[in-house]
């Protein structure tokens, strides 16, 4: 069977929760599947470890762009794989932001597989009948002041001007040229035309269908899974003395002092950071013997302004550590050396930085919202993510409180079995296979 994946997220330089799901989860077919046939699809050579399907972390600075002789032109690049059973079709993108909707589509009506895996939310006008796509949850609808409602942008204004008419004459006014609205059409079409739709938990599966009306029987949940090769106790993996300096190591890299608490993903709006970097204030205002820093992990993007200004006005300029984004070899290590891991998002449909902290043995405060509780059950100290306050004393309380933080961390090793790469993608597999 041919199975085509999108590939485009994975294939990102700067990677947060979408983007690492599609890259581990094509990396790990690649181990496990000498069964079936694979073609990425992509709108730029592949890069990182996704030309080389074999390599470790330290051998993807050395992956080569290389192309399948006779077929450059074709746009078709090479992918060393374990089975030898994966390549690359490289669509080029003529139009800004239509990649998916024009030039995969292209693709599918004229080259379709026998399958279609869209790991992230949007499927293409035209498809296969058998496609699958994994809407990781639908916190635009319930959240829609977090989200972007500005026109998509472009070097040319009459474009966009352009763009936005013939998007209104083809939805009859319903929407226009901007991000929430694309979200708004791309997820009322994928519920409507896709084969099946996998989702990350019981939470975004009950808000899928509390939303749209669904056959309950074409979602299926399946939870995600982490590195487990990268994330794990630093015991497993160094001596004392070596975990020692290769943690000092990592946080001289970006200018980190311990003590600290941290998160980790993209700095935006919708994940409640400004509410942390208030929350962060009060603590350190009420409790003068803690003296830790709050190091923020991940890319700037909407809403950043706000987060940025409350450091500014809170005077917290050398009390908060922006790192911007940091390779994930790099990030086992920032949990090692952190006090505590929060997590303060007012929205998730899953959240693997959870994951990834549980396995590294760091303690956990994060917010009591429904996903995040079915995931993590008993493991973490649980705090109100619209309360500053309550925030406020849940982050003081992990630091303080030694016993508390030994009772996590072994309450988090024991959760993180229930999770793994592989038995996310195997039930990926069997789902592709079966349709």
């Amino acid at each position: 069977m041919k199975i085509g994946i999108d590939a485009s997220r994975a294939n990102r330089q700067y990677k947060s929760g979408t983007e690492w799901y599609s890259y581990h989860l094509i990396k790990e077919l690649a181990k496990i599947d000498s069964k079936n046939q694979y073609i990425l699809y992509t709108d730029k050579p592949l890069i990182d470890g996704l030309s080389n399907l074999t390599s470790s972390q330290e051998e993807l600075k050395e992956a080569k762009h290389d192309f399948i002789k006779g077929e450059e032109n074709a746009g078709w690049q090479k992918i060393i794989s374990p089975h030898n059973n994966f390549r690359c079709k490289i669509i080029k993108q003529y139009l800004p932001f239509f990649w998916t909707q024009l030039n995969l589509s292209l693709e599918m009506l004229f080259h379709p597989p026998d399958v279609l895996f869209i790991p992230a939310h949007t499927l293409p006008i035209i498809h296969p009948r058998k496609s699958v796509v994994t809407i990781h949850d639908i916190g635009f609808i319930y959240n829609q002041q977090l989200y972007s409602h500005k026109r998509i942008e472009s070097v040319s204004p009459a474009y966009v001007r352009l763009l936005n008419l013939l998007i209104k004459i083809i939805t009859l006014g319903k929407y226009g040229s901007n991000v929430f609205d694309y979200h708004l059409w791309s997820t009322k079409f994928t519920l409507k035309h896709a084969k099946k739709i996998i989702t990350v938990s019981k939470f975004s599966k009950k808000e899928i269908e509390r939303t749209y009306p669904t056959d309950q029987n074409k979602i299926q949940v399946i939870y995600n899974g982490y590195d487990d090769k990268l994330y794990q106790p630093i015991t497993k993996k160094f001596s004392p003395q070596l975990a020692t300096n290769s943690i000092n190591q990592i946080l001289n890299k970006y200018d980190i002092k311990q003590p600290y608490i941290f998160y980790v993903g993209r700095l935006e709006k919708k994940k409640n950071i400004s509410t942390l970097v208030e929350a962060y204030a009060i603590m350190r205002e009420k409790y003068k013997n803690i003296k830790h820093k709050l190091v923020l992990v991940g890319s700037a993007s909407h809403g950043f302004d706000e987060i940025n200004y409350i450091i500014q006005e809170f005077n917290l300029n050398n009390e908060v550590i922006l790192t911007g984004w940091m390779p994930e070899e790099d990030m086992p290590f920032i949990y090692y050396g952190a006090t505590a891991f929060v997590f303060p998002s007012c929205y998730e449909g899953f959240g693997i930085p959870l994951l990834q902290a549980m396995a590294c043995g760091t303690p956990i405060a994060a917010s009591n919202i429904s996903a995040i509780s079915e995931i993590v059950e008993d493991s973490v100290l649980l705090f109100d993510p619209l309360d500053k306050k309550n925030m406020a004393e849940a982050i003081a309380k992990i630091i303080i409180d030694n016993d508390l933080q030994k009772g996590l961390i072994a309450k988090g090793q024991r959760r993180i079995n229930y999770f793994s790469q592989k038995k996310n993608v195997q039930e990926t597999l069997a789902l592709l296979e079966n349709l």
